[in-house]
């Protein structure tokens, strides 16, 4: 099955703000997901969750991204985003997305999308 892509990653300034997007392939309805989920892994640490929402809408997040990130879907675009507000240098990670339909099976993301926040 088509895996999920995530772009938006780039350079930020400390303070600064990015938008993630976790695309579905077309022949997928990711509002048909059970479930879709961001995470990272900053350089020499482990792989970390940050937030999932779930087909339903409900939403949950890590303590520590909680206020700042927001995980939100657009069904006509097929997408999942992660905003990310007020970034500090501890941000800075590989950050990647997966996602759990409804009969169980997983799609996982692409390469990923690196974010870097420095002045």
């Amino acid at each position: 099955q088509a895996n999920l892509v995530e772009t938006g990653g780039g350079l930020v300034q400390p303070g600064g703000s990015l938008r993630l997007s976790c695309i579905a392939s077309k022949n997928e309805n990711i509002s048909t997901f059970y479930s879709v989920a961001w995470y990272r892994q900053p350089p020499g640490k482990q792989l970390e969750f940050l937030a999932r929402i779930k087909g339903s809408g409900v939403v949950d997040y890590r303590d520590f991204v909680k206020h700042r990130f927001t995980i939100s879907r657009d069904n006509a675009r097929n997408t999942v985003y992660l905003q990310m507000n007020n970034l500090n240098n501890e941000d800075t990670a590989l950050y990647s997305c997966n996602a759990q339909l409804n009969d169980g099976s997983m799609r996982d993301g692409g390469q990923g999308t690196q974010v870097t926040v420095s002045s």
